[in-house]
């Protein structure tokens, strides 16, 4: 199995350092101000990062905290308690979930989203590979789930990314022995399965918006105690008074 850091960059150190994160926050604040006035996010980073002169991996961070109010709401009247999960069916975005938890125990950084989900910034670009922290994943992801009293856990992983099926596979070995039925699938593409189902566990912005209800696992197995979890706006909703127009 290969020893491995998932989700760290050398440059991180400098690119959220205490005097990048003050950076940060005020840069998201104009991009959530944007946002809320429906700019698309992608050219509201890039003129807001342009004018920081932000790192392509300061950007991605920023791509994936920041959101409007609108999405924000939205998601929150979607999400479910832990209590509506007992004997319920769980619908997971396979990659997304187990990648989040293999950074959170490779002890890289997360980041707490505006919309209450938590984020990393590894890279998922058609190639995977599993490391030392995938069992301790999916052990964490089986204790949870069990916790809850699920009734089954459904897995899909995208069949063109590499190893989705030795991922699968082990997925299916590891949660055998559980109080929950498991089910894993790789398909050609997943987002459109998962953004039709209710109980939904992922933190994909795409499928948070168009899936009928969903469920924040990550944070609750992290339970907000984790030292690398990077909050820019410090708890606070960016206000909006900064930005008003005088008449």
């Amino acid at each position: 199995m290969n020893i491995a850091k998932r989700g760290f960059v050398s440059t991180d150190s400098k690119d959220f350092s205490m005097e990048s994160l003050e950076k940060l926050r005020i840069a998201g604040e104009e991009i959530h101000f944007l946002l809320n006035r429906d700019y698309p996010i992608r050219s509201a980073i890039n003129f807001v990062g342009n004018r920081y002169q932000l790192s392509e991996r300061q950007r991605t961070a920023l791509f994936r905290i920041i959101s409007s109010e609108k999405s924000i709401q939205s998601r929150k009247n979607k999400e479910l308690s832990a209590d509506d999960l007992s004997g319920q069916t769980v619908y997971i975005d396979g990659f997304n979930i187990i990648i989040t938890l293999e950074t959170i125990f490779s002890g890289s950084m997360l980041f707490l989203c505006m919309d209450g989900t938590i984020r990393d910034l590894a890279g998922l670009r058609g190639t995977y590979r599993m490391i030392d922290k995938t069992d301790v994943a999916l052990k964490a992801i089986g204790n949870a789930l069990e916790n809850l009293r699920i009734k089954k856990a459904v897995f899909y992983l995208d069949k063109p990314v590499s190893n989705s099926g030795r991922l699968r596979q082990k997925i299916l070995c590891m949660l055998s022995d559980r109080h929950f039925e498991t089910e894993a699938f790789t398909e050609n593409a997943v987002d459109p399965i998962l953004e039709k189902k209710s109980h939904v566990i992922t933190a994909d912005a795409i499928i948070l918006d168009k899936c009928e209800s969903w469920y924040n696992l990550t944070s609750y197995i992290l339970n907000r105690t984790y030292d690398k979890l990077i909050d820019i706006f410090e708890g606070k909703m960016p206000s909006e008074s900064i930005y008003t127009i005088k008449k």
